[in-house]
């Protein structure tokens, strides 16, 4: 399997960095995982919601540009379905079943996604109603990815 996490801003926290590649890192085995960053745009920080919408809009055609047609899209988003660790799982195994090999999961920026991305996502997923740093959901994704393929192997880590 073929999974993109595309995002939106660099990452600097070394913290962050460093989780990140450990659960890349163990993911190897099962899948290749590619971490694609686009460039945030820059705005101030007071914003209309006009300026918020071209803020998306702008982030939102970097990220569609490394999008292939072939790509299953989940895109993250607080309107997202929520969904267990056995049911993340499940549903991974589930597009891997039925040849959807190649997954991009997407993280806007701090103002999450713009609409055509959202349209473009053939699901939306949410960890849950708490705002967390979009660098931060990296971690906590690829965790929960390396977490359902250990559950789809049957092996020791989910507890």
């Amino acid at each position: 399997m073929n999974i993109q996490i595309l995002t939106v801003g660099k990452l600097k926290e070394k913290y962050l960095i460093q989780g990140i590649a450990e659960y890349t890192k163990r993911l190897g085995p099962y899948a290749k995982v590619t971490m694609i960053e686009v460039a945030d745009e820059k705005a101030p920080e007071i914003l209309s919601d006009a300026e918020m919408v071209q803020v998306k809009n702008k982030e939102g055609e970097r990220i569609l540009a490394k999008i292939d047609s072939d790509v299953h899209v989940i895109a993250l988003a607080i309107e997202g379905k929520q969904k267990s660790s056995e049911e993340f799982a499940e549903g991974l195994d589930r597009l891997a079943t039925y040849g959807k090999s190649k997954i991009a999961f997407v993280i806007g920026g701090s103002l999450g996604l713009g609409e055509a991305v959202l349209k473009r996502s053939d699901e939306k997923l949410s960890f849950g109603k708490l705002t967390l740093p979009h660098q931060l959901m990296r971690l906590v994704l690829v965790e929960q990815v390396y977490r359902a393929f250990r559950i789809n192997r049957g092996e020791p880590y989910h507890k």
